[in-house]
């Protein structure tokens, strides 16, 4: 008996991702650090690994360090980029007529190869440099962005009206958060009582039962049409999946293409800074004047976490007296705040309180993913989260590697520069908003889309 729920698979999956960021970096920085100087990295309650004074030979050590983390990271998420992008787009594309479920296997296999590599690397003390090839070939079989899209479009296939769609969507960032909550805040425990080793081998232990689950226990949601076309060649198929891109624009009417068109603008442009700013915190936190050790690293991405939890809260008391569209604009403007704040942090205190204005930071995304799958016909559902997964991965890769190489230049002199930075570069997303609302965007405007539907469907019979 197949059972039809993908929140368990999210679930664990949400858990062995937001587990991998953290110890990654977290690994990398004490690496680093141990090859850059002739000591080990000590973590303790003692500030003496982290100079706060900018006179100390220290406080230019680690300054380099965080340079060096920095810049390798960059090289980390180039040398994913094109096979994830290719692979994103082709596995969620095709799920529109091979079913959901082997993004989902593939995806998954993938992230099981990377963690298993990285129990090894830090077992065996492999240099840590080939953790690239790990990046490169997890991204062959699709990475984390191919699996949400692919549950993202499982959701969709089993939502019929509009406003159930938006609510089911909150309700899955809504467990991302719980479960990336209490990840988040167990994290630093990992690492001081079992190492990096014993906790990269429970991150792949959670993939192989994800793997498992997946396979044998979760059925598709669109099994009935996994028989279709089967005849075709490869070179036939893979010229099918941009043809079907090509017409989920074209059959679309000129109001609805633009509109389809800038809301993607407006998701891409917001997801572009909250996903390359995110790796910053960690090592802004770790650099003077903070110093934080990987406990308060692990309660700081629990309250940041928390923000998906009190997004599907807003979303759900809001959209019984607002439009979406408003709900999108209220996280934006939140956002921003929260990123001026954090760029004058300078204690752990004010750290902790700077998460306030990010309550609302998943707003954004819920909301728009649900306006925009609203705005294409439901044989169409598995192609739009492909453009939508195929430009996250674009947009992720070359935020984060933005990000990453703006931090490493600004470090020096001041580093909540590129927190500034991204509160300047969220005006794009809100006025590109403002511009959808002034054109006479409302929620009616997805009438026209049903009706057009069910005419062309008549009209076939």
């Amino acid at each position: 008996m197949k059972i039809f729920f993908v929140e368990p698979a999210i679930c664990l999956s949400a858990f062995a991702m937001t587990l991998t960021s953290p110890l990654t970096t977290q690994y990398v920085y004490r690496r680093i650090w141990e090859e850059t100087s002739n000591y080990s990295f000590v973590s303790d309650s003692n500030i003496s690994e982290c100079g706060k004074n900018k006179s100390s030979p220290i406080f230019a050590f680690q300054e380099e360090v965080q340079k060096k983390v920095s810049l390798f990271n960059l090289q980390m998420d180039i040398s994913g980029l094109i096979p994830g992008l290719v692979s994103t787009f082709i596995l969620l594309s095709h799920s529109d007529h091979r079913g959901r479920k082997f993004p989902l296997i593939l995806s998954s296999v993938g992230s099981l190869a990377t963690s298993v590599w990285l129990c090894l690397l830090s077992y065996f003390a492999f240099p840590f440099q080939l953790l690239i090839a790990s990046t490169f070939i997890g991204a062959l079989c699709g990475n984390s962005t191919t699996f949400l899209g692919a549950c993202f479009a499982y959701i969709v296939d089993q939502c019929t009206e509009q406003k159930q769609r938006t609510i089911r969507i909150a309700i899955i960032d809504f467990i991302l958060g719980l479960v990336t909550g209490l990840t988040g805040l167990s994290s630093g425990y990992f690492i001081r009582g079992l190492g990096f080793m014993w906790s990269f081998f429970i991150i792949a232990m959670a993939h192989a039962i994800n793997l498992i689950y997946i396979s044998f226990f979760l059925g598709d949601s669109l099994k009935e049409t996994s028989s279709q076309n089967v005849s075709i060649s490869c070179s036939e198929g893979f010229k099918n999946l941009f043809y079907r891109t090509y017409m989920l624009f074209k059959n679309a009417s000129g109001r609805q293409r633009y509109f389809l068109c800038l809301l993607l603008f407006t998701m891409i442009a917001y997801f572009f800074v909250i996903i390359g700013v995110s790796p910053i915190f960690i090592l802004y936190e770790l650099d003077s004047p903070l110093c934080w050790n990987e406990v308060f690293i692990g309660y700081g991405s629990a309250l940041g976490s928390v923000t998906f939890f009190s997004s599907f809260l807003g979303i759900w008391l809001f959209s019984y007296c607002m439009e979406d569209i408003h709900m999108a604009f209220i996280g934006i403007v939140t956002t921003m705040a929260g990123m001026v704040m954090t760029a004058f942090a300078r204690t752990t205190p004010m750290m902790f309180l700077v998460r306030l204005p990010f309550l609302f930071t998943i707003v954004p995304l819920s909301v728009l993913r649900s306006m925009i799958s609203k705005a294409v016909r439901s044989t169409e559902q598995g192609t739009l989260f492909a453009c939508i997964a195929f430009l996250e991965t674009l947009g992720g890769v070359t935020a984060v590697s933005t990000f990453n190489g703006i931090y490493s230049a600004t470090v020096a002199w001041y580093p909540g520069f590129t927190f500034l930075l991204s509160a300047v570069l969220l005006l794009i997303p809100a006025v590109s908003l403002c511009v959808v609302k002034c054109t006479s965007w409302n929620e009616g405007s997805y009438a026209l889309l049903t009706q057009e539907e069910s005419s062309e469907d008549t009209s076939d019979r």
